[in-house]
């Protein structure tokens, strides 16, 4: 989805997927096509001229890896063709290997049915769970395209799901479990390193998920829960913002410094200058991450882990899976989190250190991509 959305974060959550298959040796093409309306940074608004997020998708992809540069193709919600021509994309994806189909962007026209292994990965348990494969179900033929169990394997980030406590329908099928991947060598510490940061979009549901009596949110459900955490740590926080409108006045009284998503993530450069200069992350989970115990760990949260920067994020049942308490600490109440900062602050060295072990040994796109792939095949 990065013409779809084009800033800096959503070109790692996808890009390094592309960029750790073509390390493991594929031929890895890019293909975008969501059936939907292109965002615009400039304006902040979505709309049909997809010209702003092709020019950003083509920059982007060859910041990754020259081999990528001419491997992409983009279709935009009025059926144009950018890249490769559409006929010459269609022979790509019935003779891969694998068709990835990430967050279930791209929608599964005809022309991709012939593909023989088609792979769905869920980003987004809980939005997916309860509304958008419930609505697949309920209305098939979206477009005239094929839902998501079409697709052959599927893989999801709720590593909790079919475990105890999680609350997760799996609707039939048969999840296997995998986390987001990051391609180490893509992060570093940079100076200064002085303040803890975040980037989060504010309300990204329009009205609440509603299912089997219980009621979901984003992160507005979960952030009032420590929004007094300045107050407790002597460390600097701050928050970059994006999405609804938010209380920021009132953050700032409480001691957060507060700036903006779009301009923080405008560009990768630019995305990945703030977090490789951040002194560590601090962020809650979506409020249906976290009560649903799913065990999502964030695609974001990885790219601070590998450029040796601290992780302090709110548990989601993550911890079931991986370990917890040396570079990547996991709190469920205030107390937690303003006990898990002080920690890193008193020994800060050996979490830098420990972060980016963690994203060795849990994220490295090498042992994440490998491990799906042998599942796939076996």
């Amino acid at each position: 989805m990065i013409a779809t959305y084009p800033v800096g974060g959503v070109l790692y959550d996808y890009g390094q997927y592309a960029l750790g298959l073509e390390r493991l040796g594929f031929d890895v093409y890019y293909l975008e096509d969501t059936g939907g309306s292109t965002y615009d940074p400039r304006t902040r608004l979505y709309g049909p001229d997809a010209s702003y997020g092709v020019q950003f998708l083509a920059a982007a992809l060859e910041t990754l890896s020259p081999r990528l540069a001419g491997r992409w193709h983009f279709r935009d919600v009025e059926g144009r063709s950018y890249g490769l021509a559409q006929d010459e994309m269609n022979d790509i994806v019935a003779r891969a290997d694998l068709f990835l189909n990430v967050s279930g962007g791209t929608l599964l026209r005809d022309e991709y049915l012939p593909s023989r292994r088609k792979v769905l990965i869920d980003t987004d348990p809980g939005w997916n769970h309860f509304v958008n494969y419930p609505r697949w179900d309920e209305s098939p033929g979206w477009k005239g395209t094929h839902g998501y169990r079409a697709h052959d394997h599927f893989f999801t980030y709720a590593e909790n799901i079919g475990g105890d406590g999680c609350l997760l329908p799996d609707l039939g099928l048969d999840w296997l479990p995998t986390r987001p991947p990051v391609v180490l060598d893509l992060w570093q510490p940079e100076p200064p390193g002085e303040v803890w940061t975040t980037v989060l979009t504010w309300k990204n549901f329009q009205q609440s998920i509603e299912h089997e009596g219980r009621s979901y949110g984003t992160k507005e459900l979960e952030f009032g829960k420590v929004e007094s955490l300045p107050l407790l740590v002597r460390a600097r926080l701050e928050m970059a913002i994006g999405g609804a409108e938010s209380p920021v006045e009132h953050w700032r009284k409480l001691g957060w410094s507060i700036t903006s998503s779009v301009e923080r993530s405008i560009t990768p450069a630019d995305y990945r200058h703030y977090i490789q200069s951040s002194r560590g992350e601090f962020s809650v989970a979506k409020n249906v991450y976290v009560d649903t115990l799913s065990g999502w760990f964030s695609c974001r949260s990885i790219c601070y882990l590998a450029a040796g920067r601290p992780v302090v994020v709110q548990d989601t049942g993550f911890t079931r899976n991986i370990p917890a308490g040396k570079g990547l600490l996991a709190f469920s109440s205030l107390d937690e989190a303003a006990s898990a900062i002080a920690a890193v602050e008193a020994d800060y060295d050996a979490h830098q250190r420990a972060a980016l072990a963690i994203a060795r040994r849990y994220f490295s796109a090498e042992h994440v991509l490998s491990d799906m792939l042998t599942r796939i095949a076996s």
